[in-house]
């Protein structure tokens, strides 16, 4: 029998069918169970595009993939070891309109190759990311020139303008952030994500956030320095931090992406402690004409 699709009307009712599967790869997924646990926590946040949830099963009923969409953003796939799980998902998600897809390397390949064949839409690669698990900081060997802190309200203009600076430059192809001073007012109170400021002297010169829970762990990002103030060590120093302080909280893990084509930052996380899990590639869906 070939793997069967379900979708899922809830969070609730997707986590209790993928949870165990999602969580015995917990970095692999990590970014699924952010999205979900902040649906669960914030479902207002998301009410003018429902998100969606779905699961594949094989025969035996055993839960061998997962997927989840909270639009206008990209689908995202989970660690798929049975690649028949994907064509699955996309004869169920073809008469969808999806600007894109997130996944595993080998998965979002056969995905993209199999919806361009379903829909005729182009695929391509638009970022090659990995993801990285911390599970105890090294600390960097030349600390950076300042010290760390939690944000307050009185950063908000600071940090919105950063927001939208790093989603500029990290991710031009994404949708703006809705309802920016909203969302930035959220995370300065600590809703969904806790972002640490570097200052050196008087100035505030860099921003890491930690949000996207997981069972045991947490996401770290954005993570900003602006141009004039990079190579001091800023970003290196906050995240460090930033980390450590996730962990004496009590996770077990902190978890982070990076894009493959900034050699600087992959090496920089390596050096206080991130290790490489897997590769991920982001894939842009485009019609043809």
């Amino acid at each position: 029998m070939p793997p069967t699709f379900q979708r899922h009307e809830s969070v609730d009712e997707f986590l209790a069918v993928a949870g165990a599967f999602l969580e015995a790869r917990e970095a692999e997924n990590n970014l699924l169970f952010g999205i979900s646990s902040a649906v669960r926590s914030s479902p207002e946040l998301f009410a003018e595009d429902a998100p969606s949830f779905a699961t594949v099963a094989d025969d035996a009923g055993r839960t061998v993939a997962a997927t989840l969409r909270t639009p206008p953003h990209n689908q995202v796939l989970s660690w798929i070891d049975e690649l028949d799980a994907v064509d699955a998902i996309v004869v169920a998600l073809r008469a969808d309109s999806l600007p894109g897809l997130l996944g595993p390397t080998e998965a979002a390949a056969r995905f993209a190759s199999a919806w361009t064949d379903a829909t005729g839409q182009s695929a391509h690669v638009e970022v090659a990311e990995r993801i990285f698990r911390l599970r105890g900081v090294i600390q960097p060997a030349r600390p950076a020139e300042g010290s760390w802190r939690i944000a307050e309200p009185g950063d908000r203009d600071l940090i919105a303008r950063w927001v939208v600076d790093f989603s500029t430059e990290a991710m031009p192809e994404a949708p703006p952030i809705r309802n920016l001073g909203a969302t930035v007012d959220r995370w300065i109170a600590g809703v969904h994500r806790t972002l640490y400021l570097w200052e050196d002297g008087d100035a505030v010169v860099s921003l890491v956030g930690a949000g996207g829970e997981t069972p045991n762990g947490i996401r770290i990002g954005p993570v900003y320095t602006p141009r004039d103030l990079r190579g001091h060590g800023y970003a290196s120093s906050l995240t460090a931090a930033a980390s450590a302080d996730q962990l004496e909280r009590g996770r077990r893990f902190c978890f982070l992406f990076t894009d493959l084509a900034n050699p600087t930052s992959n090496k920089i996380y390596r050096a206080i402690g991130y290790e490489p899990v897997c590769d991920i590639d982001q894939h842009r869906f485009a019609s043809h004409g």
